[in-house]
């Protein structure tokens, strides 16, 4: 028969990501959240009416690039090793 040993130890839980990494995924989302945000709005009430307000630089050029940024934010904060040392 086989004995177990008593002092058998669970491992210890270990977080891929650390503060940094969630800090710059907060970032990464309030920088996609504001770029949705500006996109919003620009309608017209009457369907036969048309409004040019929804082309402008705001909804056209940068809610877009805020949204690309947002995302760009996120694939560093996921690819971010914290534990890296800088020599």
């Amino acid at each position: 028969m086989s004995k177990k040993k008593k002092n058998d130890q669970k491992p210890t839980k270990v977080f891929i990501f650390q503060k940094k990494n969630y800090l710059f995924l907060f970032i990464g989302i309030a920088f996609i959240a504001l770029g949705f945000i500006l996109m919003s709005g620009g309608g017209s009430d009457d369907p036969e009416v048309f409004n040019p307000d929804i082309y402008n630089f705001r909804r056209i050029r940068l809610a877009p690039t805020l949204v690309l940024i947002g995302l760009g934010i996120q694939i560093y904060a996921i690819l971010l090793n914290p534990n890296k040392k800088n020599d």
